[in-house]
């Protein structure tokens, strides 16, 4: 475990804040897994209340759409001003604000299902997506104590975090949703738990993370800084081709992400605890990736090769999903999804983290959030209204995408 965390001393004779920083990652990962459960069924689950049983399918999977696309939306704004900012001032101090904001918007969200206010529930999805930029943060405060050599293997273990907070989170949330399990559960608990475990987090940050930004950069601090980076992405010699391929896988997994879900529910009748043990799966699937497959591989491949092979892979599994017609099969094909998907994330990040000095990495892993936010907004826009024709357009929408990042990809690195 020491070996995993890089626990013992460096020369400087501090210890390696990577497990800290795990675990600030994982707290936050698992109160985001909690609540996938929970908002589809809100919206199209036959027995939800939120919304009168005359209101019509499309009606819910547009508004469905919009609201998920609301968090990526203002999280496009967020991220890279948030990544900007903690290059001046440092990554703790901003980490903690976000902690706040996101904390704040789980409570109001929770009061808008007991309220059965759809507007509250829009607000309380775009304060956490605005403040939820610490991703960026995370990322840049694993490049701040990383080499060329280790980078890899250290975002992979943020990518572990991500899996073991989806193996509890969605379990955890399906189960609290669930008034079978206890009659005191409602669709409002998991939030309220998930405030809570923000609060902790927070806590945790502020006394046990660790400052590891070694040399404050003083850049422009704009609230449209995302659209400044969108079009940066595009005049950075080495990275504009990689950013392409950021956004368009992107898109594609953020078809799968966020109306699979949905897919479940309408073609197999899944209930919040049948996608939470799913999810469940699909996380411990992701953490395994993440913790060992990709650490072993590191070792052996370059973050090219394996990205080669993996964007490929992973377009060919989100398509597979449509093949199963008992949903047993899940469990079976999901797998392919996370270890293809676990191997790509880090590669990736490591490959745009390599094209910059230090000093940069706060705002060109940035830019990478801009460009993923961008990918998670569009996609819920476009599938709420193709989900109400046929629920199985948003995963082949998936699957095209990532097929198409993947053919950039091999142009550009056939032309490098």
């Amino acid at each position: 475990m020491r070996k995993i965390f890089g626990m013992a001393q460096n020369a400087s004779g501090k210890r390696s804040p990577l497990f800290i920083i795990f675990l600030t990652v994982f707290i936050d990962m698992l109160g985001v897994g909690i609540i996938i459960p929970v908002i589809p069924v809100i919206f199209f689950d036959p027995s939800s209340s939120f919304f009168a049983a005359e209101v019509s399918n499309t009606y819910r999977s547009v508004t469905y759409g919009f609201l998920i696309a609301c968090f990526p939306f203002m999280q496009f704004f967020g991220a890279p001003l948030l990544g900007t900012i903690s290059d001046r001032f440092g990554r703790k101090p901003i980490l903690s604000m976000s902690l706040v904001g996101t904390m704040v918007g789980y409570l109001l969200f929770a009061w808008a299902i007991l309220q059965q206010n759809l507007i509250l529930l829009f607000i309380s999805r775009m304060i956490p997506g605005f403040m939820g930029g610490n991703i960026a943060i995370i990322l840049s405060s694993i490049a701040d104590i990383s080499d060329e050599e280790s980078k890899t293997k250290n975002f992979g273990l943020v990518g572990m975090a991500f899996g073991l907070g989806f193996i509890l989170g969605p379990t955890i949330g399906g189960l609290l949703a669930d008034e079978t399990v206890y009659s005191g559960f409602s669709h409002a608990t998991p939030f309220w738990f998930t405030a809570i475990l923000t609060l902790l987090n927070l806590i945790f940050v502020q006394f046990a993370f660790p400052e590891t930004l070694k040399e404050s950069r003083t850049s422009s601090i704009s609230l449209f800084k995302g659209f400044q980076n969108i079009a940066l992405s595009f005049q950075v010699p080495k990275l504009r081709y990689i950013f392409l391929v950021v956004l368009l896988l992107s898109l594609g997994f953020s078809f799968f992400t966020q109306f699979f879900s949905v897919y479940l529910i309408q073609e197999f009748s899944y209930s919040e605890k049948n996608i939470g043990l799913l999810y469940g799966w699909i996380g411990l699937w992701l953490a395994f990736t993440q913790g060992v497959i990709v650490r072993k591989l590191s070792n052996r491949f370059r973050s090219t090769q394996l990205l080669s092979v993996t964007i490929f892979g992973l377009s060919l599994a989100l398509l597979v999903l449509l093949v199963p017609s008992e949903a047993i099969w899940f469990y079976v094909l999901n797998p392919f999804v996370a270890i293809f998907q676990g191997t790509t994330s880090p590669n990736m990040t490591s490959l745009i983290s390599s094209q910059t000095g230090p000093e940069r990495q706060g705002e060109i892993l940035g830019i990478n959030q801009s460009m993923n936010s961008l990918g998670q907004m569009i996609p819920p826009l476009i599938a709420g209204y193709i989900n109400a024709i046929d629920s199985s357009l948003p995963l082949i929408a998936a699957a095209g995408l990532t097929f198409l990042g993947w053919i950039i990809f091999m142009l550009l690195a056939r032309k490098q």
